[in-house]
């Protein structure tokens, strides 16, 4: 398997392979044929993915995460660091920039690429500090009417001892109650893996949006295995029961809006898959500007009590 492809993707793999070999030799002819191929493949590919495969791919190594997004589509961002009460938290980032000459906060969580960068970020699963740190940031966007982006990709908060005597729990209950009553607009997206409270702690939006390929859950797959079926190795079956993926959570009303990607997922075309995010992310803003505070407060609050069925 080359680096980088996942199981399902080995018939794609083993074209692209053969197309670098030609292209090395210089068998254009060839090359533009097994080009056509791959474009083929892909369609066929990507055209159905099970609920498990979706998962992977929300989870593939070479997938943009919130700091290759921001390059793309913020300009003259600058990053705020801690939450002035323990420490800095490299697992989420939170700053200022700009969107289309727009004013925006923007935070996310960040997973790391290589071993060393994966512990410092501690594989995007936040600390409480780091969930205070985008909520002081998110108050600094309130004071100056500035609109939230949230770009959401975790497995969920950390759940270590430290994480637990800090105030994990505490931390996430209050980012959802002040979050909820920010008088901004608040466009949450769901980039990658949504895991439980870690990623509704900075996902309460106004207006909540996922990527194709994104998966949203109360837990992840594996988790939901051991749990019901005590073998972590049926999460394939607990994907497809838990109903995680884009189109089906649009289908509930939990999210707004499913914003395409690139054929094949956004690790293909980082910046076409940039594009797509930021085209998503604007329209749906300037559907909020022209709201007051307190109709933005309502809506969100609305928006949210409505999820679900209870008597």
């Amino acid at each position: 398997m080359a680096e980088g492809w996942l199981d399902f993707e080995q018939p794609l793999a083993d074209l692209v392979t053969r197309m670098e070999e030609l292209a090395a030799i210089g068998a254009k002819d060839e090359v533009k044929r097994l080009q056509e191929q791959i474009e083929k493949q892909k369609a066929k590919l990507y055209s159905d993915l099970t609920p498990w495969q979706r998962v992977l791919l929300a989870r593939h190594p070479r997938r943009p995460y919130p700091l290759d997004y921001i390059e793309r589509m913020v300009s003259d961002f600058t990053e705020l660091h801690g939450d002035r009460g323990f420490a800095d938290d490299p697992a989420l980032v939170a700053g200022i920039g700009r969107i289309d000459g727009v004013g925006f906060v923007v935070l996310g969580h960040q997973k790391g690429r290589d071993t060393k960068e994966k512990l410092y970020r501690n594989f995007g699963m936040p600390h409480p500090e780091g969930y205070r740190k985008g909520m002081r940031v998110m108050e600094l966007a309130a004071r100056f009417g500035l609109p939230i982006l949230s770009l959401v990709d975790t497995p969920g908060a950390y759940p270590g001892v430290g994480a637990e005597e800090r105030g994990q729990g505490e931390a996430i209950a209050r980012n959802l109650r002040d979050m909820a009553m920010l008088e901004v607009p608040i466009v949450a997206v769901i980039t990658g893996e949504g895991g439980s409270g870690g990623a509704l702690a900075i996902a309460v939006g106004n207006r909540v949006l996922m990527q194709k390929n994104a998966v949203y859950s109360v837990i992840t797959p594996e988790g939901c295995a051991s749990i019901l079926w005590r073998d972590p190795s049926r999460a394939g079956e607990a994907s497809e029961a838990m109903r995680m993926t884009a189109r089906e959570l649009k289908g509930f009303g939990i999210i707004d809006e499913v914003v395409p990607e690139p054929l094949g997922g956004a690790h293909h075309d980082w910046d076409e898959a940039a594009r797509l995010l930021k085209d998503a992310v604007m329209t749906n803003y300037r559907a909020l500007a022209g709201q007051t505070g307190p109709e933005l407060v309502t809506g969100r609050v609305s928006r949210f009590e409505e999820i679900g069925a209870y008597s």
